[in-house]
């Protein structure tokens, strides 16, 4: 199974999911909608690989609206923030955004999150979290508990009043320009931006979850069905198609990034995961902090690596990696590539076999597959 279907929230009754303001679109234009993380949400529309390919070579739109939108605001919303998140917040100029982990004590992953910096009138700058569905009630609750309850800071969920496209593609950001009518390529990487558009302001940022360059759009929800409607008209003779899970997931797998239940979890160390740019440990302090510090000291005992495998049978959530009959690690996610033409897979080895060009067997319900370690990610974009 693909990622979205192991996460499936499938006890859930259909009366009990959450739906976007996109989804009677969805249901209208022939989706096939599962239930996701407590949401019904669009898993392919015409069908996974040709929306994969799709964003690969034109642009594709995700509707990622169940995403969870905090914000934080009052008192030292920056200091306070900076306690809970490993990366660095204090210092984040305006418009910045970046990736962080939010850890427990013990250095276990409770999610991985956007931090967003947005100028407010009294120069100390908001800050907005994008969280993953299945985790925007914990951490609520857990931010709350650490002073967002009014003691320090204030919370406001703003996922139910909002919706958020994501945009896709080498041909994104040119839709998006002639959409918005000013061109979104002259903001960075990572940063982001309120401005002007057809239905008002909103936030635009510079960021995506495929490999591709984009945008992630975040509008009033009244107005979702009518900008991502505009946005297709806009590219449909150019290629640009509506793209759901299945073809999100095959997307980041390309583009080694990893999935929150899959390659990060509570269980999990962060210090595994090979995402030492989002762990900020020099003269500061957070919570899970000691535990990570300890854990680069001892030195890692596991590592998140790539594999690229042999013939066309994929790997799954849950195979064992093996070396010389001895089982070194487990599969996180895996899928054939619509991309490069071959099956491949993350997972987690131990550190001292996480070498560029080891070769491995991957248990395949019984039956072992050859395999290779490779160089994370596993797709580049033309000229990145």
């Amino acid at each position: 199974m693909a990622a979205w279907e192991e996460t499936r929230v499938s006890s859930a009754s259909d009366e009990s999911l959450k739906t976007t303001p996109l989804h009677a679109w969805h249901a209208s234009h022939g989706a096939r909608l599962v239930p996701f993380a407590g949401w019904e949400m669009p898993v392919q529309y015409a069908g996974l690989v040709e929306e994969h390919l799709a964003c690969r070579t034109a642009a594709a739109l995700f509707d990622v609206s169940h995403m969870g939108r905090l914000d934080f605001v009052g008192g030292d919303v920056e200091t306070w923030l900076d306690g809970l998140v490993t990366r660095r917040v204090v210092g984040m100029a305006d418009g910045a955004v970046r990736y962080s982990l939010v850890c427990d004590e013990s250095g276990g992953v409770l999610d991985d999150v956007l931090i967003y910096r947005l100028p407010t009138e009294d120069g100390r700058g908001q800050f907005s979290l994008v969280v993953n569905a299945s985790n925007r009630d914990k951490l609520v609750a857990w931010f709350q508990r650490h002073g967002a309850d009014g003691s320090r800071v204030g919370l406001l969920d703003r996922t139910w009043e909002t919706a958020m496209i994501a945009v896709q593609g080498p041909l994104a950001l040119q839709v998006v320009s002639e959409w918005l009518g000013w061109d979104p390529s002259s903001l960075r990487y990572y940063t982001a931006v309120r401005g002007d558009s057809p239905v008002g302001s909103l936030l635009v940022g510079r960021t995506g979850y495929t490999g591709e360059d984009g945008v992630e759009l975040v509008v009033n929800r009244a107005s979702a069905e009518r900008v991502w409607t505009e946005l297709l008209a806009l590219g449909e003779s150019r290629g640009v198609k509506a793209a759901g899970l299945g073809a999100r997931d095959t997307l980041r797998l390309e583009a080694g990034m990893p999935l929150y239940g899959h390659e990060l979890n509570e269980q999990q160390s962060a210090a595994d995961a090979g995402l030492d740019f989002a762990i900020q440990l020099k003269d500061r302090e957070f919570v899970g902090s000691t535990a990570l510090r300890a854990a680069r000291s001892a030195g890692s005992g596991q590592r998140r690596v790539g594999l690229s495998l042999a013939g066309k049978r994929p790997a799954r959530e849950g195979c064992s990696i093996v070396v010389e009959d001895r089982v070194v690690g487990i599969v996180t996610s895996g899928s054939p590539s619509p991309t490069l033409g071959h099956p491949i897979a993350m997972g987690y080895i131990e550190s001292s076999l996480a070498t560029i060009g080891l070769e491995v067997e991957v248990d395949i319900r019984g039956s072992r597959h050859g395999a290779q370690i490779v160089e994370l990610p596993f797709y580049r974009r033309p000229g990145k």
